[in-house]
């Protein structure tokens, strides 16, 4: 069982590593958190009455590991370009990269693309509305499919995001974050705590609590509603044992992977007769380069081959995640010149 009567949870640091709940403490936590996300929810374009299936479901894709800030204005965009999964479905593959602009991690959008054309082809253009149905689409993990079935659709499901585990943890645990992904444990005992009505409420409101109040660094306890009742802050707010692995950006292929794609979404903005840019201008070493064929770029893409030069000098380096951009469907390669998937 996740929970109990009485009115203290197990201690933190004690042999279970996701201890019972009293009963008690549990609805003093579920109807402030629901109460909370009633008044102080961001007013997000996705979260409008009325917002399509499919509106939600690009909204969670756009939004792993991306800031809301930078998600919402690509969002109405690709809303308005592409409203159904059948608009999206039948866009030019180098368009969907190009919108995609900044978002990151580029195979999002290859996946996202991937499912409506599922959706479009198979489903009859109407987004699945259970978590199990939506997990056999391209792309679309356990998290998203709980989110999209939840968010969506009203299904009673677990929503289980970083915000939301990192929430849960230090209530109910006592621990400062979670760990690196959830299990089975984990998301059995997250399930115990979802209410039987206004779960939609819960899952919405728990995951806006962790972006705004319970924040992974320098969480805002002093404006905690539940501060009372959180078993981490009760014990001085412990550090965890283990510090959380952060991913490195600067001097990394992903770093390098990014100004390449940069250069392909450029050079498919300025002129898409170009067919992309020469390969050699990525490759070759600037000494053996022609300098009128770099100065017949347009400035642009002039400014990101030369970003490209100024990350690495390494043209075997280049010519690997050039080769790589091609294998993961990113980029192709005909006759010497490097270019968006058509």
């Amino acid at each position: 069982m996740t929970h109990r009567s009485g009115l203290e949870t197990n201690a933190p640091g004690s042999a279970a590593p996701f201890p019972e709940v009293a009963e008690p403490v549990l609805r003093r936590v579920q109807t402030t958190i629901i109460s909370w996300f009633s008044t102080s929810a961001r007013e997000l374009p996705w979260r409008e009455p009325g917002t399509s299936a499919w509106a939600v479901l690009v909204s969670e894709i756009m939004s792993q590991q991306t800031p809301v800030a930078r998600v919402e204005p690509r969002w109405r965009e690709w809303m308005e370009v592409w409203p159904t999964p059948a608009d999206l479905a039948a866009a030019p593959t180098a368009e969907v990269l190009h919108r995609w602009d900044r978002l990151g991690y580029p195979r999002r959008a290859l996946r996202l693309q991937e499912a409506a054309r599922v959706i479009a082809e198979e489903l009859d253009n109407a987004v699945p509305t259970t978590a199990e149905e939506l997990e056999r689409l391209p792309g679309i993990g356990s998290y998203t499919a709980a989110a999209v079935a939840s968010f969506a659709h009203g299904r009673r499901t677990t929503v289980l995001d970083t915000n939301v585990r990192r929430v849960l943890i230090r209530l109910f645990a006592g621990r400062e974050r979670p760990t690196a992904s959830p299990g089975r444990k984990e998301t059995a005992w997250a399930a115990g705590f979802v209410p039987e009505r206004d779960h939609v409420q819960w899952n919405a409101g728990v995951m806006e609590f962790g972006a705004l109040i319970c924040t992974a660094r320098n969480p805002d306890c002093a404006a905690c509603p539940l501060q009372d009742v959180c078993a981490w802050y009760r014990l001085g707010r412990p550090a965890s044992a283990t510090k959380p692995k952060t991913q490195k950006w600067a001097g990394t292929d992903r770093q390098l992977r990014g100004a390449i794609m940069d250069v392909l979404k450029t050079a498919h903005t300025a002129d898409d007769r170009r067919q992309g840019v020469s390969v050699d201008l990525l490759t070759t070493s600037v000494t053996e380069l022609d300098p009128e064929f770099f100065a017949s770029l347009d400035e642009p893409t002039a400014a990101a081959v030369a970003r490209v030069r100024e990350l690495s000098a390494d043209s075997d380096r280049i010519a690997r995640l050039i080769s790589d951009l091609v294998s993961d469907g990113l980029a192709r390669e005909v006759d010497g010149r490097l270019a968006l998937p058509s």
